[in-house]
């Protein structure tokens, strides 16, 4: 039995999806949100309901399961959700790796983030080696996945055969209200500025890819950045209005713009009632140079191949296009 916590989630469906051909069960866990019709109906996928911070309700799931995919977590930017944020992310984490521990599973690979690498105020390359350092850079959601990382940590000294990602920003198909699959009909709506920032990003299925090759792998007790490269959010949006035959953002927005913009965002949402397209985080986060090296990965599995980051964006418009008729 393989166990995938966030199933419903935007990974975790990709993640179910291509688990699905396997010949082996799946549970895949959901918490307030059914996942699609089409999902509930793929082959050898059983779905559970799970409040992964009771600690009952993990004890239940990990019955029968040797392979644990950990991919839950809170994912936000908007300062109303710190203390949900530092409690769900941490602790849900706490009562996998105590749970898989006790049931002695086969293996578990963690789903963390290049945000849990932490950024400094000076621009230099992080790998994996990179040591946390405390900084106003660092985003809540940053601290979330640093210390869930550390109980992962924490599990492997204590015996889990473990394994942890670090993927950058994810890229592909999915609900194109919210994440990263948002930005591109931000993009579509012609929203005309961009930042000097730079990050990583990559495909979700790239992600996909590399959790179950080393899942299935003897790599244990290493973490690994997944990053098809660093590219700025203007070179992003750039391919993203191309493939969309859109204007691409012209208006450079300076530090002083970006601080007008997030205000004037967190101001609608007020009315609207509407969660804010630009936080204060992420505004912060837009101006920031960060550069992640790949290359560990590309060592560790010499057969895998990046998706190009065009290909990754032309598949997305192309589906976004289609679910919204577009030409």
């Amino acid at each position: 039995m393989i166990l995938v916590t966030g199933a419903s989630g935007f990974l975790g469906q990709h993640l179910v999806r291509r688990l699905a051909l396997e010949a082996r069960p799946v549970r895949a866990l959901y918490n307030n949100t059914l996942p699609p019709d089409e999902l509930q109906s793929l082959p050898n996928i059983i779905w559970q309901k799970a409040d992964l911070l009771d600690i009952y309700d993990v004890e239940t799931v990990m019955q029968q399961v040797q392979q644990v995919y950990h991919c839950a977590a809170v994912v936000s930017f908007d300062g109303r959700d710190k203390e949900q944020l530092l409690h769900t992310n941490i602790e849900t984490t706490t009562n996998i790796i105590n749970a898989s521990l006790d049931a002695g599973i086969e293996k578990l690979a963690y789903v963390s983030s290049v945000a849990s690498l932490g950024r400094s105020q000076v621009e230099k390359e992080i790998n994996e080696e990179s040591e946390w350092e405390e900084s106003i850079a660092n985003s809540t959601y940053s601290k979330s996945k640093y210390f869930a990382e550390m109980e992962v940590w924490r599990g492997m000294a204590e015996g889990l055969n473990s394994v942890i990602v670090n993927p950058g920003i994810i890229l592909g198909e999915g609900d194109w209200e919210k994440g990263s699959a948002k930005l591109i009909k931000t993009v579509d709506k012609e929203f005309p500025f961009y930042t000097d920032g730079i990050n990583s990003w990559v495909d979700v299925k790239d992600v996909v890819e590399v959790l179950i090759q080393l899942m299935n792998s003897d790599i244990s007790e290493e973490r690994f950045i997944v990053s098809a490269g660093n590219f700025s959010y203007k070179e992003i949006f750039t391919m993203m209005a191309n493939a969309l035959h859109k204007d691409p953002p012209h208006i450079r927005a300076s530090n002083v713009l970006t601080s007008l913009v997030w205000r004037w965002s967190v101001l609608k949402s007020f009315f609207t009632g509407e969660r804010p397209t630009i936080t204060r985080e992420t505004a912060t986060t837009a101006q920031k140079k960060a550069y992640y090296d790949n290359k560990k990965l590309l060592k560790a599995l010499p057969n895998f191949r990046y998706t190009r980051m065009e290909a990754t964006i032309q598949r997305m418009a192309t589906k976004y296009k289609a679910s919204k008729k577009l030409p």
